[in-house]
Protein backbone atom coordinates (compact mmCIF):
# COMPACT_ATOMS: atom_id res chain seq x y z
CA UNK A 1 0.00 0.00 0.00
CA UNK A 2 2.84 2.40 0.89
CA UNK A 3 4.58 1.68 -2.41
CA UNK A 4 1.34 2.42 -4.26
CA UNK A 5 0.98 5.73 -2.42
CA UNK A 6 4.58 6.61 -3.25
CA UNK A 7 3.97 5.81 -6.91
CA UNK A 8 0.88 8.05 -7.00
CA UNK A 9 2.83 10.80 -5.23
CA UNK A 10 5.55 10.68 -7.90
CA UNK A 11 2.99 10.65 -10.71
CA UNK A 12 1.17 13.64 -9.22
CA UNK A 13 4.36 15.72 -9.27
CA UNK A 14 4.13 15.85 -13.07
CA UNK A 15 2.85 19.18 -14.39
CA UNK A 16 -0.23 17.79 -16.14
CA UNK A 17 -0.48 20.65 -18.62
CA UNK A 18 3.18 21.23 -19.48
CA UNK A 19 4.18 21.14 -23.17
CA UNK A 20 6.16 17.97 -22.51
CA UNK A 21 3.15 16.02 -21.26
CA UNK A 22 -0.39 17.19 -22.06
CA UNK A 23 -0.63 17.20 -25.86
CA UNK A 24 1.53 14.12 -26.61
CA UNK A 25 -0.19 12.19 -23.81
CA UNK A 26 -3.66 12.94 -25.21
CA UNK A 27 -2.50 12.12 -28.75
CA UNK A 28 -1.08 8.72 -27.77
CA UNK A 29 -4.07 7.97 -25.53
CA UNK A 30 -6.42 8.83 -28.42
CA UNK A 31 -4.82 6.32 -30.78
CA UNK A 32 -4.26 3.72 -28.06
CA UNK A 33 -7.98 3.63 -27.22
CA UNK A 34 -8.73 3.25 -30.94
CA UNK A 35 -7.12 -0.21 -30.87
CA UNK A 36 -10.26 -1.51 -29.11
CA UNK A 37 -12.13 -1.39 -32.41
CA UNK A 38 -14.65 -4.24 -31.89
CA UNK A 39 -14.01 -5.54 -35.44
CA UNK A 40 -14.59 -2.14 -37.09
CA UNK A 41 -11.09 -2.20 -38.62
CA UNK A 42 -12.03 -5.47 -40.29
CA UNK A 43 -15.39 -4.04 -41.38
CA UNK A 44 -13.69 -1.17 -43.22
CA UNK A 45 -10.82 -3.34 -44.43
CA UNK A 46 -7.87 -1.37 -43.03
CA UNK A 47 -4.69 -2.19 -44.95
CA UNK A 48 -2.25 0.56 -43.92
CA UNK A 49 -0.66 1.19 -40.51
CA UNK A 50 -0.96 4.67 -39.01
CA UNK A 51 1.82 4.24 -36.45
CA UNK A 52 4.82 5.51 -38.50
CA UNK A 53 2.95 8.82 -38.99
CA UNK A 54 1.87 8.99 -35.33
CA UNK A 55 5.37 8.35 -33.95
CA UNK A 56 6.89 10.83 -36.42
CA UNK A 57 4.39 13.47 -35.25
CA UNK A 58 5.22 12.95 -31.57
CA UNK A 59 9.00 12.98 -32.17
CA UNK A 60 8.88 16.20 -34.24
CA UNK A 61 6.63 17.84 -31.65
CA UNK A 62 9.13 17.06 -28.88
CA UNK A 63 12.00 18.39 -31.01
CA UNK A 64 10.17 21.71 -31.42
CA UNK A 65 9.37 21.97 -27.70
CA UNK A 66 12.87 21.01 -26.60
CA UNK A 67 14.75 23.41 -28.90
CA UNK A 68 12.69 26.45 -27.87
CA UNK A 69 12.79 25.43 -24.21
CA UNK A 70 16.57 25.23 -24.22
CA UNK A 71 16.98 28.51 -26.11
CA UNK A 72 14.38 30.20 -23.85
CA UNK A 73 12.93 32.03 -26.84
CA UNK A 74 9.54 33.74 -26.66
CA UNK A 75 7.24 35.27 -29.26
CA UNK A 76 8.50 38.74 -30.26
CA UNK A 77 6.22 41.76 -29.90
CA UNK A 78 6.60 42.70 -33.59
CA UNK A 79 6.89 46.33 -32.49
CA UNK A 80 3.21 46.37 -31.50
CA UNK A 81 3.57 46.64 -27.71
CA UNK A 82 1.70 49.95 -27.79
CA UNK A 83 -1.52 48.11 -28.62
CA UNK A 84 -1.23 45.80 -25.59
CA UNK A 85 -3.41 48.04 -23.44
CA UNK A 86 -6.29 47.74 -25.94
CA UNK A 87 -6.40 43.94 -26.03
CA UNK A 88 -9.12 43.59 -23.37
CA UNK A 89 -11.22 46.29 -25.04
CA UNK A 90 -11.03 44.41 -28.33
CA UNK A 91 -12.02 41.15 -26.62
CA UNK A 92 -15.07 42.93 -25.16
CA UNK A 93 -15.99 44.11 -28.65
CA UNK A 94 -15.69 40.55 -30.01
CA UNK A 95 -17.87 39.24 -27.17
CA UNK A 96 -20.66 41.75 -27.86
CA UNK A 97 -20.44 41.00 -31.59
CA UNK A 98 -20.73 37.30 -30.82
CA UNK A 99 -23.73 37.83 -28.54
CA UNK A 100 -25.60 39.85 -31.17
CA UNK A 101 -24.84 37.24 -33.84
CA UNK A 102 -25.96 34.40 -31.54
CA UNK A 103 -29.29 36.08 -30.71
CA UNK A 104 -29.97 36.83 -34.39
CA UNK A 105 -29.05 33.27 -35.35
CA UNK A 106 -31.41 31.78 -32.79
CA UNK A 107 -34.24 34.05 -33.92
CA UNK A 108 -33.78 33.31 -37.62
CA UNK A 109 -32.37 29.75 -37.32
CA UNK A 110 -33.93 26.46 -38.28
CA UNK A 111 -33.98 24.77 -34.88
CA UNK A 112 -31.63 23.56 -32.18
CA UNK A 113 -28.75 21.37 -33.27
CA UNK A 114 -28.96 19.30 -30.10
CA UNK A 115 -32.35 18.01 -31.26
CA UNK A 116 -31.10 16.95 -34.72
CA UNK A 117 -27.76 17.59 -36.39
CA UNK A 118 -29.54 18.37 -39.67
CA UNK A 119 -30.93 21.53 -38.06
CA UNK A 120 -27.46 23.06 -38.08
CA UNK A 121 -27.53 23.07 -41.88
CA UNK A 122 -30.31 25.67 -41.69
CA UNK A 123 -28.34 28.10 -39.55
CA UNK A 124 -27.12 31.27 -41.21
CA UNK A 125 -23.41 30.50 -41.87
CA UNK A 126 -22.29 34.13 -41.44
CA UNK A 127 -24.14 34.53 -38.14
CA UNK A 128 -22.87 31.14 -37.01
CA UNK A 129 -19.32 32.23 -37.80
CA UNK A 130 -19.56 35.40 -35.70
CA UNK A 131 -21.59 33.70 -32.93
CA UNK A 132 -18.50 31.64 -32.07
CA UNK A 133 -16.93 34.86 -30.80
CA UNK A 134 -19.35 34.81 -27.85
CA UNK A 135 -17.86 31.75 -26.15
CA UNK A 136 -14.36 32.80 -27.23
CA UNK A 137 -14.68 36.26 -25.68
CA UNK A 138 -16.26 34.98 -22.46
CA UNK A 139 -13.54 32.32 -22.16
CA UNK A 140 -10.73 34.89 -22.46
CA UNK A 141 -12.36 37.51 -20.25
CA UNK A 142 -13.28 35.21 -17.37
CA UNK A 143 -9.94 33.39 -17.51
CA UNK A 144 -8.03 36.68 -17.45
CA UNK A 145 -10.21 38.03 -14.65
CA UNK A 146 -9.51 34.92 -12.55
CA UNK A 147 -5.78 35.26 -13.14
CA UNK A 148 -5.74 38.91 -12.04
CA UNK A 149 -7.50 38.08 -8.77
CA UNK A 150 -4.93 38.30 -5.97
CA UNK A 151 -7.01 36.15 -3.64
CA UNK A 152 -9.26 33.86 -5.64
CA UNK A 153 -11.85 32.36 -3.29
CA UNK A 154 -14.03 29.35 -3.89
CA UNK A 155 -17.06 31.66 -3.97
CA UNK A 156 -15.56 33.71 -6.79
CA UNK A 157 -14.55 30.53 -8.57
CA UNK A 158 -18.16 29.31 -8.35
CA UNK A 159 -19.47 32.61 -9.80
CA UNK A 160 -17.03 32.50 -12.70
CA UNK A 161 -17.80 28.82 -13.23
CA UNK A 162 -21.55 29.54 -13.37
CA UNK A 163 -21.08 32.16 -16.10
CA UNK A 164 -18.85 29.71 -17.93
CA UNK A 165 -21.47 26.98 -17.63
CA UNK A 166 -24.24 29.28 -18.91
CA UNK A 167 -22.31 30.08 -22.08
CA UNK A 168 -21.43 26.42 -22.56
CA UNK A 169 -25.13 25.58 -22.29
CA UNK A 170 -25.94 28.05 -25.09
CA UNK A 171 -23.63 26.20 -27.44
CA UNK A 172 -24.77 22.83 -26.14
CA UNK A 173 -28.21 23.77 -27.48
CA UNK A 174 -26.64 24.20 -30.91
CA UNK A 175 -25.25 20.67 -30.75
CA UNK A 176 -21.59 21.72 -31.01
CA UNK A 177 -19.09 19.76 -28.93
CA UNK A 178 -15.82 21.42 -29.95
CA UNK A 179 -16.47 24.81 -28.25
CA UNK A 180 -17.58 22.96 -25.11
CA UNK A 181 -14.41 20.89 -24.99
CA UNK A 182 -12.19 23.93 -25.61
CA UNK A 183 -13.94 25.95 -22.91
CA UNK A 184 -13.90 23.06 -20.46
CA UNK A 185 -10.22 22.19 -20.75
CA UNK A 186 -9.06 25.81 -20.97
CA UNK A 187 -10.98 26.43 -17.74
CA UNK A 188 -9.39 23.38 -16.09
CA UNK A 189 -5.90 24.56 -17.05
CA UNK A 190 -6.57 28.06 -15.66
CA UNK A 191 -7.94 26.47 -12.48
CA UNK A 192 -4.78 24.33 -12.29
CA UNK A 193 -2.43 27.30 -12.39
CA UNK A 194 -4.47 29.84 -10.42
CA UNK A 195 -6.79 28.12 -7.91
CA UNK A 196 -5.55 24.62 -7.10
CA UNK A 197 -3.05 22.34 -8.78
CA UNK A 198 -4.78 19.53 -10.67
CA UNK A 199 -3.10 16.25 -9.79
CA UNK A 200 -2.50 13.86 -12.65
CA UNK A 201 -4.56 11.08 -11.04
CA UNK A 202 -7.52 13.47 -10.65
CA UNK A 203 -7.08 14.66 -14.22
CA UNK A 204 -7.10 11.12 -15.62
CA UNK A 205 -10.30 10.37 -13.73
CA UNK A 206 -11.91 13.60 -14.98
CA UNK A 207 -10.68 12.86 -18.50
CA UNK A 208 -12.40 9.48 -18.46
CA UNK A 209 -15.68 10.95 -17.18
CA UNK A 210 -15.62 13.83 -19.68
CA UNK A 211 -14.69 11.50 -22.54
CA UNK A 212 -17.56 9.12 -21.80
CA UNK A 213 -20.00 12.03 -21.34
CA UNK A 214 -19.18 13.58 -24.72
CA UNK A 215 -19.24 10.17 -26.40
CA UNK A 216 -22.70 9.51 -25.00
CA UNK A 217 -23.76 12.98 -26.15
CA UNK A 218 -22.78 12.05 -29.70
CA UNK A 219 -24.43 8.64 -29.37
CA UNK A 220 -27.74 10.09 -28.17
CA UNK A 221 -27.65 12.68 -30.95
CA UNK A 222 -27.28 9.93 -33.57
CA UNK A 223 -29.99 7.61 -32.22
CA UNK A 224 -32.45 10.52 -31.93
CA UNK A 225 -32.03 11.55 -35.58
CA UNK A 226 -35.09 11.80 -37.80
CA UNK A 227 -34.11 9.22 -40.41
CA UNK A 228 -36.91 10.33 -42.75
CA UNK A 229 -34.79 13.36 -43.60
CA UNK A 230 -32.40 12.87 -46.51
CA UNK A 231 -29.51 14.33 -44.52
CA UNK A 232 -29.96 11.60 -41.89
CA UNK A 233 -30.27 8.71 -44.35
CA UNK A 234 -28.34 5.60 -43.33
CA UNK A 235 -28.53 3.79 -46.67
CA UNK A 236 -25.31 2.22 -47.87
CA UNK A 237 -23.86 2.46 -51.40
CA UNK A 238 -25.88 0.70 -54.10
CA UNK A 239 -23.14 -1.47 -55.59
CA UNK A 240 -23.00 -4.95 -57.04
CA UNK A 241 -21.26 -7.39 -54.73
CA UNK A 242 -20.54 -11.03 -55.39
CA UNK A 243 -22.20 -13.59 -53.16
CA UNK A 244 -18.88 -14.21 -51.44
CA UNK A 245 -18.40 -10.47 -50.80
CA UNK A 246 -21.97 -10.14 -49.49
CA UNK A 247 -21.47 -13.09 -47.14
CA UNK A 248 -18.17 -11.73 -45.87
CA UNK A 249 -19.66 -8.25 -45.27
CA UNK A 250 -22.64 -9.74 -43.44
CA UNK A 251 -20.36 -11.88 -41.26
CA UNK A 252 -18.20 -8.92 -40.23
CA UNK A 253 -21.27 -6.76 -39.53
CA UNK A 254 -22.61 -9.53 -37.27
CA UNK A 255 -19.32 -9.59 -35.34
CA UNK A 256 -19.44 -5.80 -34.93
CA UNK A 257 -23.05 -5.93 -33.74
CA UNK A 258 -22.16 -8.42 -31.00
CA UNK A 259 -20.95 -5.38 -29.08
CA UNK A 260 -23.80 -3.03 -28.05
CA UNK A 261 -23.84 0.36 -29.80
CA UNK A 262 -23.45 2.31 -26.57
CA UNK A 263 -20.23 0.46 -25.74
CA UNK A 264 -18.86 1.02 -29.26
CA UNK A 265 -19.68 4.69 -28.94
CA UNK A 266 -17.41 5.13 -25.88
CA UNK A 267 -14.32 5.14 -28.08
CA UNK A 268 -16.16 5.58 -31.35
CA UNK A 269 -14.48 8.92 -32.13
CA UNK A 270 -10.94 7.57 -31.75
CA UNK A 271 -11.72 4.41 -33.74
CA UNK A 272 -13.17 6.52 -36.53
CA UNK A 273 -10.12 8.78 -36.40
CA UNK A 274 -7.85 5.73 -36.74
CA UNK A 275 -9.88 4.41 -39.68
CA UNK A 276 -9.93 7.80 -41.44
CA UNK A 277 -6.18 8.31 -41.00
CA UNK A 278 -5.44 4.83 -42.35
CA UNK A 279 -7.67 5.44 -45.37
CA UNK A 280 -6.06 8.84 -46.00
CA UNK A 281 -2.60 7.27 -46.06
CA UNK A 282 -3.89 4.51 -48.36
CA UNK A 283 -5.51 7.09 -50.66
CA UNK A 284 -2.26 9.05 -51.03
CA UNK A 285 -0.42 5.84 -51.92
CA UNK A 286 -2.85 5.33 -54.81
CA UNK A 287 -3.74 8.87 -55.89
CA UNK A 288 -0.90 11.04 -54.57
CA UNK A 289 -1.07 14.07 -52.26
CA UNK A 290 -3.52 16.97 -52.65
CA UNK A 291 -0.63 19.47 -52.48
CA UNK A 292 -2.28 22.09 -50.31
CA UNK A 293 -5.90 21.70 -51.43
CA UNK A 294 -7.12 20.83 -47.92
CA UNK A 295 -5.44 23.84 -46.29
CA UNK A 296 -6.44 26.19 -49.10
CA UNK A 297 -10.02 25.14 -48.40
CA UNK A 298 -9.83 26.83 -45.00
CA UNK A 299 -9.91 30.19 -46.77
CA UNK A 300 -11.94 29.23 -49.86
CA UNK A 301 -15.03 28.34 -47.79
CA UNK A 302 -15.66 32.04 -47.08
CA UNK A 303 -15.50 32.99 -50.77
CA UNK A 304 -18.72 33.74 -52.72
CA UNK A 305 -20.51 30.85 -54.37
CA UNK A 306 -20.65 27.16 -53.49
CA UNK A 307 -17.38 25.84 -52.07
CA UNK A 308 -16.32 22.38 -50.93
CA UNK A 309 -15.22 22.51 -47.31
CA UNK A 310 -11.99 20.71 -46.33
CA UNK A 311 -13.88 18.15 -44.26
CA UNK A 312 -16.27 17.42 -47.14
CA UNK A 313 -13.21 16.79 -49.30
CA UNK A 314 -11.97 14.35 -46.65
CA UNK A 315 -15.36 12.59 -46.81
CA UNK A 316 -14.97 12.21 -50.58
CA UNK A 317 -11.43 10.85 -50.14
CA UNK A 318 -12.18 8.19 -47.53
CA UNK A 319 -15.49 7.11 -49.07
CA UNK A 320 -13.83 6.68 -52.46
CA UNK A 321 -11.99 3.69 -50.97
CA UNK A 322 -14.97 2.10 -49.25
CA UNK A 323 -17.95 2.66 -51.57
CA UNK A 324 -16.88 -0.13 -53.90
CA UNK A 325 -17.01 -2.48 -50.90
CA UNK A 326 -20.63 -1.56 -50.19
CA UNK A 327 -20.24 0.76 -47.22
CA UNK A 328 -19.64 4.40 -46.31
CA UNK A 329 -17.08 5.47 -43.72
CA UNK A 330 -18.94 8.78 -43.46
CA UNK A 331 -22.50 9.25 -44.69
CA UNK A 332 -22.74 11.40 -47.85
CA UNK A 333 -23.28 15.13 -47.22
CA UNK A 334 -21.64 14.73 -43.79
CA UNK A 335 -18.20 16.08 -42.96
CA UNK A 336 -15.27 13.98 -41.76
CA UNK A 337 -12.78 14.96 -39.05
CA UNK A 338 -9.39 13.93 -40.50
CA UNK A 339 -7.27 14.18 -37.33
CA UNK A 340 -4.48 16.75 -37.52
CA UNK A 341 -2.07 14.08 -38.72
CA UNK A 342 -4.48 13.12 -41.51
CA UNK A 343 -5.01 16.75 -42.49
CA UNK A 344 -1.28 17.23 -42.96
CA UNK A 345 -0.68 13.83 -44.53
CA UNK A 346 -3.35 14.32 -47.18
CA UNK A 347 -1.69 17.50 -48.40
CA UNK A 348 1.98 16.58 -48.09
CA UNK A 349 2.67 13.18 -46.56
CA UNK A 350 5.27 12.48 -43.89
CA UNK A 351 7.20 15.67 -44.67
CA UNK A 352 4.24 17.93 -43.92
CA UNK A 353 3.38 15.91 -40.79
CA UNK A 354 6.94 16.49 -39.55
CA UNK A 355 6.84 20.23 -40.32
CA UNK A 356 3.36 20.70 -38.84
CA UNK A 357 4.11 19.04 -35.52
CA UNK A 358 7.50 20.71 -35.28
CA UNK A 359 5.72 24.07 -35.59
CA UNK A 360 3.12 22.97 -33.00
CA UNK A 361 5.93 22.22 -30.55
CA UNK A 362 7.69 25.51 -31.33
CA UNK A 363 4.55 27.65 -30.86
CA UNK A 364 3.50 25.99 -27.62
CA UNK A 365 7.00 26.26 -26.16
CA UNK A 366 7.31 29.93 -27.19
CA UNK A 367 4.12 30.80 -25.29
CA UNK A 368 5.02 28.60 -22.30
CA UNK A 369 8.31 30.50 -22.02
CA UNK A 370 6.25 33.71 -21.89
CA UNK A 371 4.36 32.25 -18.95
CA UNK A 372 7.60 31.34 -17.18
CA UNK A 373 8.99 34.84 -17.72
CA UNK A 374 5.85 36.84 -17.02
CA UNK A 375 4.46 34.71 -14.22
CA UNK A 376 1.25 32.76 -13.82
CA UNK A 377 -0.89 35.86 -13.23
CA UNK A 378 -0.60 37.23 -16.74
CA UNK A 379 -2.49 37.03 -20.00
CA UNK A 380 0.20 34.63 -21.21
CA UNK A 381 -1.32 31.90 -19.03
CA UNK A 382 -4.69 32.43 -20.74
CA UNK A 383 -3.04 32.33 -24.14
CA UNK A 384 -1.12 29.17 -23.27
CA UNK A 385 -4.22 27.42 -21.89
CA UNK A 386 -6.24 28.25 -25.01
CA UNK A 387 -3.50 27.40 -27.53
CA UNK A 388 -2.54 24.03 -26.07
CA UNK A 389 -6.22 23.11 -25.68
CA UNK A 390 -7.05 24.05 -29.28
CA UNK A 391 -4.00 22.19 -30.57
CA UNK A 392 -4.91 19.12 -28.50
CA UNK A 393 -8.55 19.12 -29.68
CA UNK A 394 -7.32 19.44 -33.28
CA UNK A 395 -5.60 16.06 -32.87
CA UNK A 396 -9.09 14.69 -33.59
CA UNK A 397 -10.89 17.43 -35.46
CA UNK A 398 -8.01 18.84 -37.49
CA UNK A 399 -7.41 22.59 -37.60
CA UNK A 400 -9.64 23.37 -40.57
CA UNK A 401 -12.05 26.07 -39.35
CA UNK A 402 -11.15 29.63 -40.29
CA UNK A 403 -12.71 30.97 -37.10
CA UNK A 404 -10.40 28.77 -34.97
CA UNK A 405 -7.37 29.81 -37.01
CA UNK A 406 -8.28 33.49 -36.44
CA UNK A 407 -8.87 32.88 -32.72
CA UNK A 408 -5.50 31.19 -32.50
CA UNK A 409 -3.77 34.03 -34.34
CA UNK A 410 -5.33 36.69 -32.15
CA UNK A 411 -4.51 35.05 -28.83
CA UNK A 412 -0.87 34.47 -29.89
CA UNK A 413 -0.53 38.08 -31.06
CA UNK A 414 -2.17 39.35 -27.86
CA UNK A 415 0.25 37.34 -25.74
CA UNK A 416 3.16 38.74 -27.75
CA UNK A 417 2.24 42.42 -27.34
CA UNK A 418 0.96 42.49 -23.73
CA UNK A 419 3.73 43.60 -21.40
CA UNK A 420 4.23 42.02 -17.99
CA UNK A 421 6.88 42.22 -15.30
CA UNK A 422 9.29 39.32 -15.32
CA UNK A 423 8.34 36.84 -12.62
CA UNK A 424 9.29 33.26 -11.93
CA UNK A 425 6.77 30.53 -12.79
CA UNK A 426 5.19 29.07 -9.68
CA UNK A 427 1.92 27.52 -8.61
Amino acid sequence: MNKLKQTFAKVNKIDTFSPYFFLPFILMLYFFTSLFDFHRFELFNLRVSIWPAVFLAVICYYIGVYIIDKLQWTIPSFGLSFFGKYVVHFILFLTVLGLVAYVLMMITGGGLGIADESNRRNLNPKLNFFAQLLWYGILLLISYKMILEKNITWKKTLIYGSIYAAVMFLFLLMGYRTPLIIMLFTGIIIFHYVVKRVKLTWFLTALFVIGVAFSMFGFLRVISEDTTKEFNSREQPDVELTETEKEKLLTVEQKVNLTPKWIRSINGESVTGHIVLSKIIEYTQQEGYLNGEIHAGILSTVLPGEQVSPRMKVTEVVNSLSEAEGKYITRPNRTTTPTFIGQLFLDGGYLLVAIGFLLYGVLISLIYNKVKQGGIRSFHSVAYAFVITLFTVSMHTGLLDLIFVLMLGFVILASAIIKTDNKKLSY
